[in-house]
């Protein structure tokens, strides 16, 4: 093989390479927006903010916003700490018509 050959294949293997990176930057979106947007984000990264809140029975916990868009949370063991407080999460959301929006975190702080 001529070394141009031999360069441009490892250069055509490099790009190939970078562009299988799946790595996704998570993206600010308001609860407003995943209410009425909800399947245009389902299964993205997401970074969102709400005050937690939980209902008994069953046993869940959501965030909503001062319009009361939600979003439930799980983790729930992780999100139960946070009950009445305004909070900042990052996680995987998802969306479906018969389970409706809900958030995965892997990340939870207080605001």
């Amino acid at each position: 093989m001529k070394p141009i050959n031999a360069l441009l294949a490892v250069l055509i293997a490099a790009l190939v390479l970078v562009g299988c990176d799946s790595t996704e930057e998570p993206k600010q979106v308001s609860l407003a927006m995943l209410t009425e947007s909800a399947a245009s984000f389902d299964n993205s990264q997401i970074i969102t903010r709400g005050i937690v809140r939980s209902f008994e029975a069953p046993l869940h916990y959501w965030i909503e916003d001062e319009d009361l868009n939600r979003v439930e949370i799980f983790p729930q063991e992780r999100v139960a700490l946070f009950l009445g407080e305004m909070v900042l999460i990052e996680g995987h959301f998802r969306f479906s018509a018969t389970e409706g929006r809900r958030l995965t975190l892997t990340k939870i702080t207080r605001e």
